[in-house]
């Protein structure tokens, strides 16, 4: 297994492993990414701040154990970004390659939009004890932005062609918050199909 670089930055913590535990989670990573220099409106916070909906939706959908939480493991190092979601569901692996969504269904294409956004992503089992992380990565450049792919839309033209409330994803990522509660009128994520 390839050594990782040292962080220059680290946030980690344990989540509930529910829909509110799941916001949170999110809106946290954004607050800190905004903290270390990369405000609410940049490309590199709202992408990672999606990415981050997207792998916390799925611990707790998929990953859910009863009276057991999810962790999240944000770094910075070298220029790369690393979002770790860590539960504690063993059997339920995510596929290497995300099947493709009915065209229909309301749900599936989370991790579509994860390789789409991230420049690498993977599962890997947890050390030591039942579970799994998933986990991407996101190179910036000198500013704050991510490289661009030639084939992954911008977030959140992605968003919306794979079906998501991209109002919901504005209303909290793009706007400066002084608190991480609730507004008024904001679309709630945990109310959302992924």
């Amino acid at each position: 297994m390839p050594q990782r670089p040292a962080p220059e930055r680290e946030f980690t913590m344990r989540f509930t492993s529910t829909p509110r535990g799941a916001r949170l989670a999110r809106r946290l990573v954004s607050h800190r990414l905004n903290d270390w220099g990369h405000p609410y409106t940049t490309p590199a916070n709202e992408t990672l701040t999606l990415i981050t909906a997207e792998l916390t939706a799925n611990a707790v959908r998929h990953g859910h154990v009863p009276g057991r939480d999810f962790h999240v493991q944000l770094t910075l190092a070298e220029d790369t970004f690393r979002i770790e979601v860590t539960d504690t569901r063993a059997e339920k692996q995510p596929p290497s390659t995300p099947p493709t969504p009915d065209s229909v269904s309301e749900s599936g294409r989370g991790l579509h939009l994860v390789a789409a956004l991230a420049d690498d992503w993977g599962v890997t089992p947890r050390p030591a004890a039942p579970g799994k992380t998933v986990w991407a990565k996101l190179r910036v450049t000198t500013g704050g932005h991510p490289r661009v792919h030639q084939v992954a839309p911008r977030p959140a033209d992605s968003a919306s062609a794979y079906g998501h409330n991209t109002e919901s994803f504005a209303a909290t990522s793009s706007q400066r918050r002084d608190d991480l509660g609730s507004r008024p009128g904001a679309a709630s994520y945990g109310d959302r199909h992924l």
